[in-house]
């Protein structure tokens, strides 16, 4: 049951790292590529919604989950 606790942390760490524009996070080498295809803040978007996601499917799983 370690998996939900570890989404959350890390939705929250990419939604928190995208919101603030932290250049250390948009900078590394896995970023990069989508800083290439979409641009600096297409790319901040796609890891806030990356990071939403990782939140809601933490919630999910935690909740059991569609029964």
């Amino acid at each position: 049951m370690w998996l939900p606790p570890f989404m959350l942390l890390a939705g929250l760490f990419t939604l928190v790292c995208a919101s603030r524009d932290y250049d250390w996070f948009m900078n590394h080498r896995k970023a990069r590529l989508f800083v290439s295809i979409f641009g600096r803040t297409g790319a901040r978007i796609f890891y806030m919604g990356l990071g939403v996601a990782l939140i809601v499917f933490s919630a999910i799983t935690f909740l059991g989950g569609p029964t």
